[in-house]
């Protein structure tokens, strides 16, 4: 069948029945809106590839690679149709299959085909009564290695929503399909290299509520989205034709904000929101394309469990709280305040539901302890004695470029001073402007820098694959366990010059104080390293890291840590210490000073001086 979609315009077009020509097929296969629709990308030789893996997406069978024999497919497809069918109801139709297609082929060429019957496509749609769309960022969960940068999807909204009922709406969702004994590692590996297909799913938000605000704690930000009803139809046409569509999902590029963008430039002829995205696709930082095109408004901030516990909770003294805790052992409060008793059950059920998620505990025991809770709290007459969590001073989309780029110059008591070169695939690290970013979160990934000496020569000082932390403190209604991981390539320094060596280092702990302004962090850890000096080679290294972080204010943030861990291959410590401080100039540059101290074969004092452009 389709041979003979691809051969019968051969025919049909050279008729004068027919308002456009093969030209007009050229020209349309050539537009960046047809590349849109088959989500064409341009190679650096000219070629065209869809990022669509699914075979059966396509019409012509070198539709792939060939945007042309695609489009005069369809073309022939819809004038066949349009002959035989004559409107009958045909769910299987390739009208029916590509609304999106049809709705804007037909205007381009004038066609006058008839509109298709779709009986499910009618019913779909009557479902999500759609008006308009919001984008929903989930801020970042450390804990998952596929959300470590946040994430986005769009709600559909409704008609009649208001802002009562958009739990209600419907939501779609972009996301990577593992294999169901995947671990963690095997996860993040097979996500950074495409080993998963993504696809797209449309499902209740209170759904993506409940997983994003609930059980991960994970603040959301809504974006609405200025489109118009009949490109909100559009976008939704568009969305049909990607039912059943795989993807291969990479986690830094052809991601969830990927291709939402993607799918949100079907919606209006010209829009470009991808083509800046070619080495990562953070979420941030596509919402903030939205943004410099006008097309998202002021966000709506929903703050998760664990914010509003967070907040709840600092309103409350320790008394207070131990009552709190007593109440979700059925211990109701009997003395006091009608507002302190009041404080005491909203503050035991939201803890009971915080720990309830968390925790996963058994829907049998816990729903009618929350259920009694919420009883009792309903017989005292008196408005909630809380107030609501702050919002946020900074959105997603205000912060810091997740690129970055550095200058700056190394000082070395015993080896050449260096000018240094820096550049950073992404995202933040703990001295970076915090404002739009979690506190006491660090993902570093592809950070690079080289150093440059009066010769000439150029070292690779350093190459960190990934750097991640998560300093989450505990607080006084739940305990939170602190971690990081580096993986990489850096410089120590031997007894006559700096030795390179390759290691993956990891760590638990906790973390005390405040992640806004002053908090600390101390973590068991472990190394394996591979240094390139004669005869040291493989080794592995245990110890302890710890570090002091003060917010000083918006635009200053200061560091101590240190670092001791025991080579037990070579019987000997290899140590550091640094103290840093970042000064924010504006949201696009910072200047960082760094003075430190390393030890391994033997001591080596050293500062820094690094100018950051953010990207």
């Amino acid at each position: 069948m389709k041979f003979w979609y691809t051969l019968f315009p051969l025919t049909v077009f050279s008729q004068a029945a027919f308002a456009y020509s093969q030209q007009d097929i050229q020209l349309l296969s050539e537009s960046d809106y047809w590349h849109t629709l088959g989500h064409y990308q341009q190679g650096m030789t000219g070629s065209y590839q869809s990022l669509v893996d699914s075979e059966a997406f396509f019409i012509s069978e070198q539709g792939k690679n060939n945007p042309f024999a695609e489009l005069t497919a369809t073309v022939a497809g819809f004038e066949q149709e349009a002959e035989t069918l004559n409107g009958q109801p045909a769910d299987d139709s390739l009208s029916c299959r590509y609304p999106a297609r049809f709705h804007w082929l037909n205007d381009k060429l004038n066609a006058n085909w008839p509109q298709p019957v779709c009986p499910q496509q009618t019913v779909w749609k009557q479902t999500l009564n759609p008006k308009g769309l919001t984008l929903v960022f989930p801020t970042a969960f450390m804990n998952s290695p596929s959300s470590m940068f946040g994430h986005t999807l769009l709600r559909v909204d409704a008609k009649d929503q208001t802002r009562h009922r958009e739990l209600v709406a419907f939501a779609i969702n972009f996301a990577a399909t593992p294999e169901a004994d995947d671990n963690a590692f095997l996860y993040a590996a097979k996500g950074m290299f495409g080993q998963y297909p993504g696809t797209f799913t449309v499902m209740p938000y209170y759904r993506k509520v409940r997983e994003y605000n609930d059980l991960e704690s994970r603040d959301i930000w809504e974006y609405v989205i200025d489109l118009k009803e009949d490109e909100v139809q559009q976008v939704l046409r568009h969305l049909w034709e990607m039912n059943g569509v795989e993807f291969d999902y990479y986690f830094i590029d052809e991601n969830c904000s990927y291709q939402l963008l993607a799918l949100l430039e079907a919606g209006r002829e010209g829009l470009d929101l991808t083509s800046g995205f070619d080495l990562q696709a953070i979420p941030s930082e596509t919402v903030k394309v939205l943004k410099e095109q006008g097309l998202i408004k002021a966000p709506e901030y929903r703050a998760s469990f664990g914010t509003r516990l967070m907040h709840y909770a600092a309103q409350l003294d320790d008394q207070q709280l131990q009552a709190a805790r007593d109440a979700m052992a059925g211990q109701y409060p009997e003395t006091g305040t009608l507002a302190e008793r009041a404080a005491t059950l909203e503050m035991a059920y939201e803890w009971m539901n915080f720990e309830f998620y968390d925790q996963a505990l058994p829907r049998e025991e816990y729903a009618p302890k929350l259920q009694q809770l919420l009883l009792a709290r309903s017989k005292l007459k008196t408005s909630s004695p809380f107030s609501e969590p702050v919002r946020p001073s900074k959105s997603p989309e205000e912060g810091h470029g997740s690129s970055r780029f550095g200058l700056g110059y190394r000082y070395s008591n015993h080896h050449e001073d260096q000018a240094l070169l820096e550049y950073r695939i992404a995202y933040h690290d703990l001295l970076d402007n915090a404002g739009g970013y979690i506190p006491g979160a660090q993902i570093s990934f592809f950070d690079l820098q080289l150093g440059i000496d009066q010769s000439g020569d150029v070292d690779l000082n350093q190459f960190y694959f990934i750097d991640a932390m998560s300093l989450a403190p505990d607080y006084r209604v739940f305990d939170s366990l602190s971690w990081n991981i580096r993986v990489g390539y850096d410089r120590q320094p031997g007894r006559t010059e700096l030795n390179g060596r390759y290691f993956v280092q990891g760590g638990y702990g906790k973390s005390w104080g405040d992640a806004n302004r002053l908090h600390a962090y101390s973590l068991v850890s472990t190394e394996l390293n591979y240094f390139d000096a004669q005869g040291e080679n493989l080794n592995l290294g245990m110890g302890l890291e710890s570090g002091v972080v003060w917010q000083a204010s918006d635009v200053h943030k200061l560091a101590l840590s240190g670092q001791g861990l025991y080579q037990w291959d070579q019987m000997r410590w290899r140590t550091e210490a640094k103290a840093s401080w970042h000064w924010a100039l504006n949201p696009q540059f910072g200047l960082r000073t760094e003075a430190g101290y390393h030890q391994w074969q033997t001591d080596e004092f050293s500062s820094m001086l690094r100018l950051f452009m953010y990207l």
